[in-house]
């Protein structure tokens, strides 16, 4: 009777460990597969910032450090729909003239392929329960020219919220060890470029 009780401990003590086992294995591998998820949105999201910025630059010479001018900026704004056509002059046909056909919406011509895109929304980060990224705009100068920067960010501690923390916690140490902005961001405040730092 006794050898079956020790058995039955036995063999419910390897369950138990061969749970952890795997439970030590799988939640790495939960945790990277939720992250990668997430920050597919959030590149979504800088990126649709870095093309509402490019054409407010457009309109009014600079980017905006304000969500509230760029959203209002997207929702009212106009853009101009140009053809080029030959210069009627020109017999060497090398050079064109910009025809405007008309306007389009800012919003329309941005996002009116994506069906349920609530611009309001521009603003938050996705899975943060609605923090703000974090952008600014500004000038720099590079070699004697004032030239426009933007830069939008997104910390690991915002999109990342309701996982493990200390594997967030480590992520951030990681990058911070090798001086890099601790999440994801587009655009820069110290370089003149426009670029992701997932690119």
């Amino acid at each position: 009777m006794k050898s079956l009780i020790l058995k039955i401990v036995l063999f419910a003590v390897i369950i138990f460990l061969g749970y952890m086992v795997y439970d030590s294995i799988n939640q790495p591998l939960e945790f990277k597969k939720e992250r990668a998820r997430r920050e597919v949105e959030v590149v979504q999201r800088l990126k649709d910032i870095r093309n509402a910025q490019f054409l407010y630059k457009l309109a009014y010479n600079s980017y905006t450090p304000s969500f509230d001018s760029l959203i209002a900026f997207l929702k009212s704004g106009e853009i101009p729909v140009v053809k080029l056509i030959p210069d009627p002059e020109d017999t060497t046909f090398t050079k064109t003239i910009a025809d405007t056909l008309g306007y389009v919406k800012v919003i329309d011509s941005l996002f009116g392929k994506r069906p349920g895109f609530n611009v309001n929304n521009l603003r938050y980060i996705p899975f943060s329960d609605s923090i703000e990224f974090e952008m600014d705009a500004g000038n720099i100068d590079r070699g004697g020219v004032n030239v426009s920067v933007f830069e939008a960010k997104a910390p690991f501690m915002a999109y990342l919220k309701g996982l493990e923390e200390q594997r967030i916690y480590n992520i951030i140490a990681a990058e911070e060890d090798i001086d890099k902005f601790p999440g994801l961001k587009v655009g820069s405040m110290t370089e003149p470029s426009t670029d992701g730092n997932w690119e």
